[in-house]
């Protein structure tokens, strides 16, 4: 009967990332996010701007996550806040229908946007320090890797619905099967690709379902009278003890770095792609749809590995993979790849970019699925969603540094492509610090 219920606990937790990921499927990456660039026409202009806009949502994330993981800690009832998290997920999405053409409003639409994207940030602090609890340590790789590859599969099909039902090319008004969209939404207004934020909010709402129902915090219980303050307190001390605990600095410090390349990959690899070789939503998604394929499929080999090696080694190939695939993108225009010059009218430029998105794709799920092993062996006993608190103030510290670089930098060049240089330095800086984690952490707490 414990077994069952516990599988079913696991499932349930595998829900939370088939629900939340197409918030970055649909919104940052593939769809959403070219269609602003189709709105405002300049590529690098709108590059920019999307930089701004997420670096922004990436300050509070990163100043409030520390705090509402220590507090969880204290407090308990992880629950009670995914519910409030959950509302502003569904909220900020939801709203990004009104991004009309007739009337577009860039910083009402970033506004909205960022409430929907810290929603779903401070969620996932709670559901990932629900991790220790599915399973043992040698096990949570697995689960970290399967749960991920289910998050990529949730991301797959609605990105497939997206395509096929509801997403219209604006040149011919008709879907990638050559329908219109469906619900009588009208095409020249734009109302099927509109239509992704109502589709992100409600895959949310439904999805999220079976994680509330079967998913209960075995620490839950009433918050303790000056719980805030305890919560700062030991907050503040694991700060202050940071150098102390070698390994855990190291590896909250190399994934600040990594983890903020990653999700300016992300971020950016719609509107890159079509303002560099100028691809359609269509072509973009087929883009978004191998690599979520790749994703998928190597979350699952990549937690096997995470479970038989540990998680730094698989941390350490993804890295580098991904710092080859960046430089590629640096090099692909339509006329080069590489630096080599291609005959007008090839392919070659176009075949580069879907390679390199198989690659991100599969790459960018296995480090992102051993990351939260890896923050699991090092956080302190006790105090797991103060450390995925940690975690996240790590990943978005930077977070709003790399969009405003890519957006500052895209500025002065003018060009997208010496735009994504810093990312190629952040991947390397992450590499170079976690040569200091320990694989277990570190061997006592100096408290």
């Amino acid at each position: 009967m414990a077994e069952t219920a516990l599988r079913k606990r696991i499932w349930g937790w595998f829900f939370f990332d088939w629900a939340s990921q197409p918030y970055n499927t649909l919104l940052i990456t593939f769809i959403f996010a070219p269609y602003v660039k189709e709105l405002m026409g300049d590529g690098a202009a709108a590059q920019a701007a999307w930089g701004f806009g997420i670096g922004t949502a990436g300050i509070i994330i990163a100043l409030l996550a520390p705090v509402l993981g220590a507090v969880s800690d204290v407090s308990g009832n992880r629950m009670r806040w995914i519910w409030g998290f959950s509302a502003l997920y569904v909220i900020g999405s939801w709203m990004l229908w009104y991004a009309a053409p007739e009337n577009f409003n860039l910083l009402l639409t970033l506004f909205f946007f960022a409430v929907g994207m810290i929603g779903m940030e401070f969620a996932t602090i709670f559901t990932n320090a629900m991790l220790p609890d599915l399973g043992s340590r040698e096990e949570i790789g697995r689960i970290s890797g399967n749960g991920w590859a289910f998050g990529y599969a949730g991301g797959l099909v609605s990105l497939v619905l997206m395509l096929t039902l509801l997403g219209e090319d604006p040149d011919t008004g008709r879907t990638m099967i050559g329908i219109p969209p469906i619900l009588g939404l009208d095409p020249e207004t734009r109302e099927g690709t509109r239509a992704v934020g109502p589709l992100t909010a409600l895959w949310y709402a439904v999805f999220m379902v079976p994680f509330f129902f079967y998913v209960r915090d075995p620490k839950a219980r009433k918050a303790p009278k000056g719980a805030l303050k305890v919560a700062l307190s030991n907050l503040r001390h694991t700060i202050r003890g940071l150098p102390r605990t070698p390994s855990l600095f190291a590896f909250l410090a190399g994934s600040l770095c990594y983890r903020d390349a990653l999700a300016g990959i992300y971020a950016f690899g719609g509107i890159y792609a079509s303002g560099i070789l100028g691809w359609s939503v269509t072509e973009i998604g087929i883009f978004g749809i191998i690599a979520i394929v790749a994703g998928a499929i190597f979350a699952v080999i990549g937690g096997r590995a995470d479970e038989r090696f540990g998680p730094k080694p698989v941390l350490m190939t993804c890295i580098l993979l991904l710092t080859a695939i960046t430089v590629l993108l640096v090099t692909i225009t339509p006329t080069s790849v590489l630096g080599l010059p291609v005959a007008e009218g090839s392919m070659l430029p176009d075949i580069a970019l879907f390679v390199a998105g198989a690659v991100i794709g599969a790459a960018g799920g296995v480090l992102q699925a051993a990351s939260r092993t890896m923050m699991v062996r090092q956080a302190r006993p006790g105090r797991v969603a103060e450390g995925f608190g940690l975690y996240a103030l790590a990943g978005k510290a930077t977070a709003f540094l790399a969009p405003l670089l890519i957006g500052v930098v895209t500025a002065v060049s003018g060009s997208q492509q010496i735009g994504f240089l810093p990312l190629v330095f952040l991947l390397l800086g992450g590499a170079l610090l976690l040569r200091w984690v320990k694989p277990d952490g570190d061997p006592q707490d100096p408290a």
